[in-house]
């Protein structure tokens, strides 16, 4: 037990809800939340987008969305206060957050040569991680992830690695990101979004829909976890990444760089390909994506894999995916079903499996999350029941 990374707290935001108990209900039920019309201002494509809702404010949103997953998933591992000499380290992935501090300062200097301070101070202000780490009082390694789409899965390992190292406690780690012009205009030129529902793995599936939220989960050292006198139920048993520089944006055709991914994530678990019991696919419900992903899927579980996507109850959340997707994965085992994958309707034969539609009994102690990211990067990440059957 000494050696192993525990999941001690759980925390998230998204359109499925605005925490665990909420997002547990909208899994359960296969709600899937209303796409509202696109809240960017000066976007002038139409995408309807899964936008959080309720009073966070708009001026860095980013930062508040994760702050709302960081309190959550502080008090859920009893960390809230901190115990004193605790080491708590923070590592989340984003895309757009530093971007976002960026713009205004730009468009400041483009216009008078001379920014304000306010926006210079938003511009210092673009490491989450940093922001993060002092809002807690934090005083262990800070990192942000700016990885494209499997930053907050990236996160994840950097995490576990830190802990193994032995370099702190317990660390905040996952994703954030807020909707935002940028990424809409970049996936909207590309032709990769859906001006209804998204619908995974489906043969009628038109693109993604953008999304927005937060994900985190506390890692913590076991020893450390059972110090405290916390129930370790869940394990960060594995992590793997692989890029394979394919292309800038689209995945390479027979997905090398994510079954590399997932090979070594298995490793890493020590566990081999039957202990899994459900992928929580990357599942964007874009051509490519979903034809590969699903092919790579089934060369390395079988034709028989269970997979689901869960965009379909939170968008393309972008930097913030991996680590929402991760909490969705830890809770599913935790709670012992698996929610439905939303959307999917018409099988498509170039597919090997179909999602699962209904909510599922977890029957094995394992589970795994896959990212796929621009530029060839692809990131898995194993969560474990310890002391179930593999």
């Amino acid at each position: 037990m000494s050696d192993l990374v525990a999941i001690t707290g759980l925390g998230v935001i998204s359109a499925a809800g605005a925490d665990v108990a909420l997002s547990l209900r909208t899994l359960q039920t296969a709600a899937r939340p209303a796409l509202v019309p696109c809240p960017v201002a000066d976007l002038p494509v139409p995408l309807p987008m899964f936008a959080v809702t309720g009073a966070l404010p708009s001026v860095d949103r980013t930062f508040h969305l994760a702050m709302t997953a960081v309190r959550q998933a502080l008090d859920d591992a009893g960390l809230n206060p901190m115990p004193p000499g605790f080491r708590l380290g923070v590592c989340l992935g984003t895309t757009v957050a530093c971007q976002l501090n960026d713009v205004a300062f730009y468009a400041d200097y483009r216009k008078t040569g001379n920014p304000a301070l306010g926006t210079a101070e938003r511009f210092a202000w673009g490491s989450l991680s940093e922001r993060v780490s002092r809002a807690v009082r934090a005083d262990g390694p800070v990192m942000t992830v700016v990885n494209a789409c499997s930053s907050g899965t990236d996160a994840m390992g950097v995490a576990m690695s830190w802990l193994r190292a032995g370099l702190c406690d317990a660390v905040l780690a996952g994703g954030a990101d807020e909707l935002s012009a940028i990424p809409a205009s970049g996936f909207f030129a590309l032709s990769v979004t859906s001006p209804e529902p998204c619908r995974p793995f489906d043969r009628e599936r038109q693109g993604l829909n953008l999304g927005e939220g937060a994900g985190v989960a506390v890692l913590e050292r076991a020893s450390s976890a059972v110090g405290r006198v916390r129930a370790v139920s869940l394990i960060a048993a594995g992590f793997g990444a692989a890029s394979d520089g394919y292309h800038l944006t689209a995945p390479h055709p027979e997905g090398f760089g994510l079954e590399l991914a997932v090979r070594a994530a298995l490793k890493d678990a020590g566990i081999e390909a039957e202990a899994i019991d459900f992928v929580n696919a990357h599942g964007t419900a874009t051509k490519e994506n979903d034809r590969i992903e699903g092919s790579v899927l089934s060369r390395v579980f079988g034709p028989g894999v269970r997979a689901v996507s869960t965009k379909g109850y939170t968008g393309h959340t972008l930097g913030a995916a991996g680590g929402i997707e991760a909490v969705f994965t830890a809770l599913a085992l935790r709670e012992g079903w698996i929610s439905p994958s939303i959307g999917f309707a018409t099988r498509d034969e170039a597919i090997p499996f179909a999602p699962l539609t209904e909510v599922t009994p977890v029957v094995r102690s394992h589970a795994i999350s896959t990212s796929l990211a621009f530029g060839g990067n692809n990131a898995a990440f194993v969560i474990a029941r310890p002391g179930g059957r593999r």
